[in-house]
């Protein structure tokens, strides 16, 4: 068999040998919990000013529009994780489904993914705790709050480092929640949904201040950028679609849920309600927060704004409370970390068990979590946290999403045809519309994002491929059909 085609024989975690077997410890609430700590973060925080800078008021068609199509994602997601309860995620699908170097480039892409969210999430959350520590005095050398510092682009050339740096805070939240998956991943998942709560008590409390300022003008024009990604004379990609590309960061993190599956107790039922689940309640929480603040400020005072409603609320004479919604967000931020940084690991974990990692990094802690490689997985993004200048980079993160949801729904039309009797404990309703309309519209999506950042997703993969080719190619330990 051709070695860039061959298929791997997903394994039962009861069969996993036992140093590799992890503990049974998660329910459907800790995963909807999950779901809603990864999605619900940084996202509808701040890029809701960045997406009505793109958009305008029908930034609520972008949230519409990016949802709609991970919501036919999550639908392709939750089949396939429950017909392969395995961890890995898009990576493993693919290597069952397409074979070994379609599962390469997928994997590369989701180390894209997860690295990128980690460690900008990590950044974002030290801006906070900087600003924080100097209030009381306590505040660090600013060389040691901030990665290098450049100008220009990489891509023509014009790329200079202005200051240096090392962003300490950034990498020492990454160890601090590094640490707590160490400890166990139900104490994890008990802590999280805490802070999830704290999120979504603090959403609520943004709407319920801002709705009796709805004014219905700010809705006027509803589309002024028109609908597809046009260049504006200022050279920034505007439209409903080129804001949909962006914000579709804001959305994706229920893909982390499926890498639980072998610490799921009831894979069959509970993976389907935490991936559809935690889909649905953020994109209702996303639609009624982006009403909220558009009804509440013309878009063009909050467009790009750092933290846009927090500045909504002082805007409409509430100080005290937009104090209280950025404390709530700093407390609350981890989540995100946790989820993302938990889907990392277990997908290095897997692709050690397949050797292209050293498979000895794959052994379970008496704990039954994988220490070993979750302290790799922490050293590696806190690399990207601290010396990583992400302005540069980050939007990469959406590409590689995109094409792991492209994979995932592409192996479940292929199962539809190749194992049409195979038990589905899930099963996709409509599955062919579903699955064809999350493979175009991510293709749309991807093709609506920055062309810099489609040139690097190439350059990242052409990477990827030269790595697999002269190493990974040689040490795979898969059992293959």
């Amino acid at each position: 068999m051709n070695p860039l085609l061959r298929r791997k024989i997903i394994v039962s975690a009861d069969d996993q040998p036992h140093e590799h077997r992890m503990a049974r410890t998660l329910g459907w609430p800790h995963l909807v919990a999950l779901g809603v700590g990864a999605i619900v973060g940084t996202g509808i925080l701040t890029l809701i000013g960045v997406g009505a800078d793109k958009a305008g008021p029908s930034v609520l068609l972008s949230f519409a529009i990016a949802g709609a199509i991970c919501a036919c994602a999550a639908l392709a997601y939750a089949e396939m994780a429950t017909m392969m309860p395995a961890s890995g995620s898009a990576y493993t699908y693919s290597y069952a489904v397409l074979g070994e170097i379609f599962a390469w480039v997928v994997g590369w892409s989701l180390i894209l993914e997860y690295s990128l969210v980690v460690s900008t999430v990590a950044v974002g959350w030290s801006g906070y705790a900087s600003g924080f520590l100097k209030s009381l005095g306590l505040g660090l050398p600013d060389m040691l709050t901030h990665g290098p510092i450049f100008t220009g682009h990489v891509g023509d050339g014009t790329l200079a480092m202005v200051s240096a740096g090392i962003n300490l805070p950034a990498i020492f939240i990454i160890a601090v929640v590094a640490g707590l998956l160490m400890l166990g991943t139900r104490e994890s998942a008990r802590l999280n949904m805490v802070l999830v709560l704290i999120k979504i008590v603090t959403l609520s409390l943004f709407v319920a201040v801002a709705l009796p300022h709805f004014d219905a003008t700010h809705f006027e024009p509803f589309m002024p950028f028109g609908f597809g990604k046009t260049m504006g004379p200022d050279g920034v990609e505007r439209g409903v679609m080129a804001a949909a590309a962006i914000i579709f960061f804001a959305f994706y993190g229920f893909d982390a849920i499926s890498t639980a599956a072998e610490e799921t107790r009831n894979p069959d039922r509970d993976l389907a309600i935490g991936i559809v689940g935690s889909m649905v309640a953020c994109t209702i929480i996303y639609m009624v927060v982006a009403a909220a603040a558009v009804g509440a400020l013309y878009f063009g005072d909050f467009a790009n704004s750092a933290e846009p409603l927090a500045l909504i609320l002082r805007q409409i004479g509430e100080p005290g409370i937009a104090k209280v919604i950025g404390a709530a967000a700093v407390i609350a931020l981890p989540t995100v970390l946790l989820a993302f940084l938990y889907g990392q690991s277990r997908i290095f974990l897997v692709v050690a068990r397949d050797g292209f990692l050293p498979p000895a990094l794959a052994k379970i802690s008496r704990r039954g979590t994988p220490v070993r490689i979750t302290i790799l997985t922490a050293i590696f993004v806190s690399i990207f946290a601290g010396l990583v200048p992400l302005d540069q980079i980050a939007a990469l993160a959406n590409s590689g999403t995109l094409c792991a949801f492209i994979a995932v729904a592409t192996c479940m039309l292929i199962l539809r045809r190749r194992a049409p009797d195979a038990p589905r404990p899930f099963r996709t309703p409509a599955a062919w519309v579903v699955g064809i309309g999350a493979i175009l519209g991510c293709l749309y999506l991807f093709f609506s994002l920055p062309e810099r950042t489609q040139l690097w997703f190439l350059i990242w993969n052409g990477a990827g491929l030269l790595v697999y080719f002269g190493y990974g190619m040689r040490r795979s330990l898969v059992k293959a059909l």
